[in-house]
């Protein structure tokens, strides 16, 4: 089904949901195509292809809203659809803040963003993608096994509409690449891994390349001690560094704002990073795994600084959320099929520094670079942080020994203005940081 048949689909089942007795809709569309392989030891282990298509209406009556989904996209079925949405929303509790967004609010154009790649790629090219990872991964002396290593391939079609008058589609791909190894033998293995994923399939990394530093990296595991209970400066390598920003992220999201939950619920426009430090949500940077043209209720997107020169600047709003804060979406509403809008963001990014990491590593007496984390252990409401850890120590300026089964502790209010970026920043996934220290955090080891 190509856009303009999805849109003339919603029409229908607006028009049908107006005549059921709903004041206002909107409907979406989602179809989805995805293939993924899987081998481990040269051997196949998996192979799937998926193919789906979803469509999800919201009604509302008054103040009070219902939204219903189906897969079946025939005439009867959406007559019951159209009939049943608006019957659950007239016996459910009104919400004050519901409703469309404002024929004002809406995009009336939006940008190409270079969303879609148009090559499906056969089970062949998945195959050599995965064997030439695995096989060079398996290449790297030390390497003794093998967790198999996956290729996949995915498109999504979504097409939004309203009855305020928006009419949007668009498509988009996803390519992803990963190998995970072991090294070492009996209670001494230690495991590491790698992967890519990218909007084209041209722009995954080079398999081979991918293999080798996943066998390299769990090479370096081997033999890790415990370090001593201490606070010391952590650096955080650029596969983790991100998880920062999520946290920030996380804590900004305006639906936990409205519900008084985040620890920077008190924080806008104040300094909530040192001076310098600037993150970024875009949603039109071309071929960005999460970049959108409009929002999910039909708002013009646009890049923003969150944090400004250390100054938090804003929270992530679609309207309800907006609605509930007194102030007006800006264009950050993320939407299903079988559950109304909510905040979300695009890509995100911290900028980078101006120290490299090398020195960033030099400068440290005594103190951790952590390269993988463990468990979920932040509280959103008080900011307080405490995660497993592993990574490499740090003596007198220089990487030495590797250490496993740690904590590193602190509270991210705290965190956040000890945070200094190096100049490594490198565009790899949808959140992404450069190598990141902070210093005065706990580490608890042995």
């Amino acid at each position: 089904m190509n856009s303009t048949d999805q849109l003339a689909l919603l029409d229908t089942v607006l028009s049908k949901a107006k005549a059921a007795g709903a004041d206002a809709a909107d409907a979406v569309i989602g179809t989805s195509i995805s293939l993924s392989l899987g081998e481990r030891l040269g051997a196949k282990e998996k192979l799937e292809r998926a193919e789906a298509q979803d469509l999800g209406l919201r009604v509302f009556v008054g103040k009070r809203q219902a939204i219903v989904s189906t897969s079946d996209f025939t005439k009867a079925s959406l007559e019951e659809l159209t009939t049943r949405a608006v019957a659950m929303a007239k016996v459910v509790p009104e919400d004050p803040h519901c409703g469309l967004a404002g024929a004002h609010e809406l995009a009336k154009s939006w940008p190409k963003l270079d969303l879609c790649d148009a090559t499906e790629p056969s089970e062949a090219l998945l195959t050599d993608l995965v064997r030439a990872a695995e096989d060079a991964a398996r290449s790297v002396k030390g390497v003794t096994n093998s967790e198999g290593a996956e290729a996949g391939y995915g498109r999504s079609d979504i097409a939004i509409a309203a009855s305020n008058g928006f009419q949007g589609a668009y498509a988009s791909s996803h390519f992803g690449l990963s190998v995970s190894v072991l090294a070492g033998e009996g209670t001494g293995m230690e495991r590491d891994y790698d992967y890519s994923s990218t909007v084209y399939l041209a722009d995954l990394d080079d398999p081979v390349k991918l293999g080798k530093a996943a066998g390299e990296r769990a090479v370096k595991r081997l033999n890790p001690r415990k370090a001593k209970t201490a606070v010391v400066p952590i650096i955080l390598d650029p596969r983790i560094s991100n998880s920062i920003v999520g946290h920030l992220v996380g804590a900004i999201n305006g639906a936990g704002i409205a519900r008084g939950t985040s620890f920077l619920k008190d924080f806008l426009g104040k300094d909530v990073f040192a001076p310098g430090i600037d993150i970024i949500d875009d949603p039109h940077r071309q071929r960005g795994l999460r970049s959108r043209p409009f929002d999910g209720e039909g708002l013009a997107t646009s890049a923003a600084k969150l944090i400004d020169n250390g100054r938090l600047t804003m929270w992530l709003l679609d309207c309800r959320s907006a609605r509930q804060l007194g102030l007006t979406s800006n264009g950050h509403a993320s939407r299903g099929t079988s559950s109304p809008p909510s905040p979300a963001p695009s890509n995100v990014h911290m900028a980078a520094g101006k120290i490299s990491r090398a020195q960033m590593i030099k400068e440290i007496d005594q103190g951790l670079y952590v390269t993988e984390m463990i468990g979920s252990g932040v509280n959103g409401v008080t900011g307080d942080y405490s995660r497993g850890a592993a990574g490499f120590w740090i003596e007198k300026g220089e990487i030495t020994y590797p250490v496993s089964e740690v904590t590193i502790a602190g509270n991210l209010k705290d965190m956040f203005k000890a945070v200094t970026p190096a100049d490594d920043l490198v565009f790899k996934y949808g959140t992404n940081a450069p190598t990141l220290r902070i210093d005065g955090m706990t580490l608890a080891g042995a």
